[in-house]
């Protein structure tokens, strides 16, 4: 199929991002072939270990956990980049734009006229229901209306090659840092490649993501303060609540950092209370303010809320955003987008099942063992049964778990995600990926060029997440026209 480390390499029958369905190197990975093809073996784990000995240096980890404990570890990276030609990136940027748009105006709508609910598109049992709605926060007004300032929309690509949307991340996205640094490994591992290919730079989002929530400080405060609020240094995603608030300028803070006087929110310093105008919150919503949502909470800061209800501090995201995220509510997406906009959805939802409907319910109840099922609030792979490699006790605790909580889950066929090589024990194999991007919305709506592309290091698993043995990739997006990225 290909020269030295590719000799054995096989697709396998799945779309491949390398090679095409003949075995032929695609055009835009054509130098990356030759790169690779000059390296012997021990080259090339030169660069692994270089690689990795700057995840180290950098604290660049994550957080399993098991049980009761937490295992730390470095985030496993592979050195093939993963490329996307421009005119496959514009559609990308042109489908996510407009979903973030109509999913801002459904969340001002369901906590203010509710027309959607009122003209029958989503049933009000829907929204009531869900665990993420916050019925508190309701007639509550926010800056510009913007309620997801970070989205964190996961993409695939079937076996025909085409990019559908998985899920949006509208609460607290994570994974960025691993973005920036993945960049960073690739230019110290091969700095001369980047110079054989025009990829688009991704450096600039710490200061993108500042100007988005400057943006959207209350009574538009020119010149506010702006943190980031972290639940602590326990936290399976610290690294990157340092890195972001280093990498931004702005002070990180725990809890014990902030105070609420007369409705206001205070940080404070060695030279007294410093006012705060906007928090990057990186606290779910049931622990931000046990005077309103969990009372034990042990992360948040109480009053927090009512100074938000009082437009005197905005966070980011919003609360209640949840309820767009929602398993559920992203079956509805796309006729969201046919509301709010009067356009068709320009990246399609994956086929889904909604066991809260009895007759979506009955196929899924006979068909469990060829479905993918998904409870409707869990995230990072968590909660989730691929059916064919089910076991019959597996599948049978999953019909019994839908049958007593139908809005709890839903249901998707088996998707054949696309393959990208790894190196793996020696060689190149294929591994299958998924593609998180970064949607920024304040004055305008920035999407950094790439994303995250993660890797599901176990050889058949089609589950990408960190938590269950993935790893990540550099993302290139190429400037094929010669005009900025």
């Amino acid at each position: 199929m290909a020269q030295g480390f590719f000799d054995r390499y096989e697709s396998e029958g799945f779309f491949d991002e390398m090679f095409d369905g003949e075995g032929k190197v695609r055009p835009h990975y054509q130098r990356i072939l030759e790169r690779f093809s000059e390296m012997d073996t021990q080259t090339f784990e030169r660069k692994r270990a270089l690689a990795e000995k700057a995840y180290l240096n950098q604290g660049i980890t994550f957080t399993i956990y098991s049980g009761d404990e937490g295992t730390e570890r470095i985030m496993p990276f592979d050195l093939v980049p993963r490329i996307i030609p421009a005119d496959e990136w514009k559609l990308l940027e042109r489908g996510l734009e407009q979903r973030l748009r109509a999913l801002n105006l459904f969340l001002h709508d369901v906590y203010h006229d509710q027309r959607i609910i009122k003209e029958g598109i989503i049933p009000l049992e829907i929204i009531s229901t869900a665990k993420h709605y916050r019925p508190e926060l309701i007639g509550v007004d926010v800056p510009h209306d913007i309620y997801i300032h970070v989205c964190g929309t996961d993409l695939i690509r079937g076996a025909d090659g085409r990019y559908l949307v998985l899920e949006d991340n509208g609460r607290c996205p994570s994974g960025v840092s691993y973005l920036l640094e993945n960049r960073q490994a690739m230019k110290r591992v091969f700095p001369h490649l980047f110079s054989r290919y025009p990829v688009c730079p991704v450096d600039r989002y710490p200061q993108e993501l500042l100007a988005a929530l400057r943006y959207v400080a209350p009574h538009g405060n020119p010149d506010p303060t702006v943190v980031v609020l972290t639940p602590g240094i326990y936290n399976s995603a610290y690294f990157e609540h340092s890195f972001l608030a280093r990498s931004m300028g702005i002070e990180i803070v725990t809890n014990q950092d902030l105070i609420v006087k007369d409705d206001f929110v205070y940080m404070k310093t060695t030279k007294g209370l410093e006012k705060v105008d906007v928090i990057y919150r990186r606290v779910d919503d049931d622990f931000l303010d046990p005077t309103v949502f969990r009372k034990d909470s042990m992360l948040g800061v109480p009053g927090i809320v009512n100074a938000y209800r009082k437009g005197n501090v905005n966070l980011a995201n919003a609360l209640g955003t949840g309820v767009a995220d929602d398993k559920v509510t992203y079956y509805y997406v796309p006729a969201m987008i046919r509301f709010y906009l009067g356009e068709e959805p320009i990246l399609p939802n994956v086929e889904t099942f909604l066991s809260a409907v009895a007759t979506d319910r009955k196929y899924i109840l006979e068909n469990l063992e060829n479905l993918v099922i998904k409870a409707a609030n869990e995230s990072g792979g968590y909660g989730m049964m691929i059916g064919p490699k089910a076991t019959r006790e597996e599948i049978e605790k999953f019909r019994a778990a839908i049958i007593a909580d139908p809005r709890g889950y839903i249901a998707q066929p088996v998707i054949d995600l696309s393959r990208s090589p790894c190196y793996c024990d020696g060689g190149f194999e294929g591994r299958h990926i998924d593609l998180r991007p970064y949607i920024l919305m304040g004055e305008k709506t920035t999407i950094i060029p790439g994303g995250l592309t993660r890797v599901a290091m176990r050889k058949g698993s089609l589950v990408v997440n960190s938590s269950q043995g993935g790893g990540t990739k550099d993302t290139w997006v190429l400037d094929e026209g010669g005009q900025p990225c």
